[in-house]
């Protein structure tokens, strides 16, 4: 069963880097919103990829951002930064998703580009 995980570890973090990789493209074609949601997922996948690594086990994007905070932010072992950012992310990606007129820009999306990139870095780290 072990290898099980560790398998299903490995292809999130595949999948964060590719979901980043994505992000990076729609940036190069100005779909901000588009981005937003791909940083989002990269960071959803990769806070997973680190729940299981800890055999945390969630069944929601809420409980894993929950869990996440709970265990790795509050504790220190992620810098309470990372953990605004990925919080935010969520709320952008819900509000980008489900809310009308709701637009991001190049100056907004950007920065968090590299952010974003830095925090999967910080959690790979732990993996």
């Amino acid at each position: 069963m072990r290898g099980c995980i560790e398998d299903l570890i490995k292809y999130r973090i595949e999948r964060a880097n590719e979901t980043l990789a994505d992000a990076c493209l729609l940036a190069d074609s100005g779909r901000w919103n588009s981005c937003i949601n791909r940083l989002y997922y990269a960071s959803f996948y990769i806070v997973n990829a680190l729940l299981l690594k800890n055999n945390f086990r969630t069944h929601t994007h809420n409980g894993c951002k929950s869990k996440f905070h709970k265990e790795f932010v509050k504790t220190g072992i992620i810098d309470k930064s990372f953990g605004k950012l990925y919080s935010d992310l969520f709320d952008w990606r819900q509000e980008g998703d489900y809310a009308d007129f709701i637009t991001f820009d190049q100056a907004t999306v950007t920065p968090i580009l590299g952010k974003t990139e830095e925090f999967l870095k910080e959690i790979l780290k732990l993996l």
